[in-house]
């Protein structure tokens, strides 16, 4: 699936593949307990996302596409060129956390889609 248009779980599944978190144990995918829980959702839960972006992330900016819908776009530390884009600042900024971590297209499991 293309990073750019990860959303809810999918997105929240790409960064914890991205952070390490996730693992498969007979055949179901398993998140790691630590260092957050059992309940990792970094593109809605500020105090999650909050952590990568301040580590990971330059800059968020607010935009205006040319329907006048504002959209959020962020930039990945040190890659100028490595971008995301998303209708929140968390998911701009775990989208592109994502592509710059593990590219442009993730290979999701089929039950997040």
């Amino acid at each position: 699936m293309k990073t750019s248009e990860l959303t809810g779980a999918a997105l929240d599944w790409a960064v914890a593949k991205a952070e390490g978190l996730t693992y498969w144990d007979d055949d179901r995918l398993c998140f790691a307990n630590e260092p957050h829980g059992e309940d990792f959702e970094p593109s809605t839960d500020w105090a999650q996302g909050g952590q990568i972006i301040e580590r990971e992330i330059d800059a968020i900016y607010r935009t205006r596409i040319s329907t006048g819908v504002v959209t959020w776009e962020a930039v990945a530390q040190g890659d100028s060129e490595c971008m995301g884009y998303g209708e929140t600042p968390l998911i701009a900024a775990m989208r592109c956390y994502v592509a710059s971590t593990l590219g442009d297209e993730v290979d999701v499991p089929k039950e997040l889609l």
